[in-house]
């Protein structure tokens, strides 16, 4: 097997969040498989005090409220993933003692702040770009997020 297939196998296990991929290529066989992306320290100046980000991609079932259980199911083809448009530690609340901005299940108007992500030591807060409901959060408080990563599931 080419190693350009190989490096390209590997850039969509990162990019697609999976935890294994194999491949079957006449009587090759490759199989890749990661349990978590390699940690990252940060140090930072602001006002969090960091420990090493945790870094887990669980498989997790998204939560419905009995509301909408009974109305209508979860219709995935209105789902909308928010995505981080700069790289940078993402926070869920102004500080480590406050209320998050957001939980699963609130509704969100567009110019609503969602989170902040930290950048070269500002603080930035990120709104929402749409209307609608959180359905997932897709990042722990903490993390070290790229440029286009998910962030949110928004319906």
């Amino acid at each position: 097997m080419d190693i350009k297939k190989i490096k390209s196998l590997t850039n969509l296990l990162d990019e697609s969040g999976l935890t294994a991929i194999e491949i079957k290529e006449g009587d090759s066989t490759i199989r890749l498989e990661r349990t978590a992306p390699p940690s990252t320290v940060v140090h930072s100046q602001g006002h969090y005090s960091h420990s090493m980000p945790h870094f887990s991609h669980p498989v997790e079932n998204v939560e419905i409220n009995p509301e909408q259980k009974k109305d209508a199911p979860l219709d995935f083809n209105n789902v909308k993933e928010f995505k981080a448009p700069i790289i940078g530690v993402f926070y869920s609340a102004p500080t480590p003692d406050s209320k998050p901005f957001v939980a699963k299940g609130d509704k969100v108007k567009k110019g609503d702040i969602l989170c902040i992500i930290e950048a070269m030591k500002v603080l930035n807060e990120i709104p929402a770009d749409r209307d609608g409901e959180i359905i997932d959060i897709c990042i722990d408080n903490g993390t070290v997020v790229e440029y286009g990563q998910v962030l949110f599931k928004i319906q």
